[in-house]
């Protein structure tokens, strides 16, 4: 089993627990959504899956490494190499132009590959963008940018956090099938929180948060 969480609790505040006991499994090549109401939960156990922040009780296991036993510097390491997040604010760097964003996560875990990366900038219809910045970018074309940067690594598992929750519905129609397609052909697990019943259901599973449990 590519991931598998067990029991995870998330609080706040004492008064306010956001995840009671959530437990999940996911193989390699499986898609998963991750649906509930806004403030459920959902991007807090994205964030906790992916290791960027630990969760007060519980474990997630990648490939049998327990992420939320390690120290940060530890986990920094294991979502360079093996993780790929598509944030739903795009989350690109200013400064770097759209091919530079492209290949940063991927050149920063020594795992860059030419013929990957221009591979994915042409399915992502981003090969006559490469020299662009960010701001010269539509909305939909950084978030393809973010959506190649996160695959670029080649990652064993991909989490996504409604990456098309900021485009219009066309938009984020053709920009979610295209997602589909390459996660499919890298072969990578995916994770995507969605609050779309019909996107969620262009994925192999699907899982409800409500009440801080996964129905």
């Amino acid at each position: 089993m590519l991931l598998e969480a067990t029991d995870l609790a998330k609080s706040f505040v004492p008064s306010t627990q956001v995840l009671r006991g959530v437990s999940l499994t996911l193989a390699a090549g499986e898609s998963l959504a991750l649906r509930g109401e806004s403030g459920s939960g959902k991007s807090t156990l994205l964030h906790i899956l992916a290791g960027l922040e630990p969760p007060d009780a519980g474990q997630v296991r990648l490939d049998g490494t327990d992420l939320a036993g390690l120290p940060e510097r530890a986990r920094a390491a294991i979502r360079r190499a093996r993780i790929g997040i598509v944030f739903q604010q795009f989350n690109l760097i200013p400064a770097l132009t759209a091919g530079a964003n492209l290949t940063f996560q991927a050149q920063l875990a020594g795992r860059g590959d030419p013929g990957w990366t221009a591979h994915l900038a042409k399915a992502l219809g981003l090969d006559g963008h490469l020299d662009k910045y960010p701001e010269e970018l539509s909305g939909g074309q950084q978030q393809r940018v973010a959506i190649g940067r996160a695959l670029a690594g080649r990652p064993d598992l991909v989490l996504a956090d409604e990456p098309t929750g900021n485009l219009d519905e066309a938009s984020g129609d053709a920009t979610l099938a295209l997602m589909l397609a390459l996660v499919a052909d890298s072969g990578a697990g995916l994770v995507m929180v969605t609050h779309s019943a019909a996107r969620a259901a262009q994925l192999a599973r699907q899982a409800h948060l409500k009440g801080g449990v996964l129905t």
